[in-house]
Order: C-alpha cells, then sequence, then structure tokens
C-alpha cells in the first residue's frame, strides 16, 4: 500500500479483512487501511473495525477506497470529523477524526452496508 510513511508498522486488528498499519505524525498516531480492491460489504467492516480504534482526540482513521463510502458515511458520518480528499488515480482518501461528545456514542457493531 502506498502513502504510508517509512516508518509504519503493520498491526493487528479485530475484525479487519484488510492490512493496518499504524504510525505517529505530529503528536498524531494514524491507522491506516486500504479497501480500494474490496467489494462490499468489506470497506464498511474494516471502517468499523478500525474505527474502535479512535478514541481520544489524538488519534486518527485513515481509509483508503475506490469511491466515497456513503453507506458508511451515512451510517457514522455525524459521530466523527471527517476530512475527503480526491487521489491522483481516481481512489478517495478519507481521514476520521474523534469528535468530542459524539464518537463515544457511534455504533461500530452494524457492519452491513445500505449504500
Amino acid at each position: 500500500m502506498e502513502l504510508l510513511p517509512p516508518d509504519a508498522e503493520k498491526i493487528d486488528v479485530e475484525g479487519a479483512t484488510v492490512d493496518f498499519y499504524k504510525y505517529v505524525k505530529d503528536g498524531v498516531t494514524y491507522y491506516q487501511f486500504d479497501t480500494s480492491r474490496c467489494g462490499p460489504p468489506e470497506p464498511m467492516v474494516n471502517a468499523m473495525s478500525g474505527l474502535k480504534l479512535i478514541d481520544s482526540p489524538d488519534k486518527k482513521l485513515v481509509m483508503i477506497n475506490h469511491k466515497k463510502p456513503m453507506g458508511l458515511l451515512d451510517k457514522i458520518g455525524d459521530k466523527y470529523d471527517i476530512e475527503t480528499e480526491s487521489l491522483e488515480d481516481g481512489r478517495v482518501k478519507l481521514i476520521f477524526g474523534y469528535k468530542e461528545g459524539a464518537s463515544a456514542s457511534a455504533d461500530l457493531s452494524d457492519t452491513t452496508c445500505h449504500g
């Protein structure tokens, strides 16, 4: 997976079906995964698994996907701060950040995709 810094380390994430990587940048811990070659429900399943790691403002989840995951965003979009970036190759990069007072109440157990 490209877009990773050289110091990124592979980690085990419970429930994930793709590789996850962890790195620190500017005091923030990032967890990153790539589901751009996966079909539903894998992007949703992996996003929900990764979002369980985001329990404070100094942690973020980076998702690389083939398109904007509307089903996921409909489900948890109001619970996280989300930055979206279009990559040159057509994929989408989403960065999920902890939202004080909202993220802790997100239901990350429902991994069904309705989008």
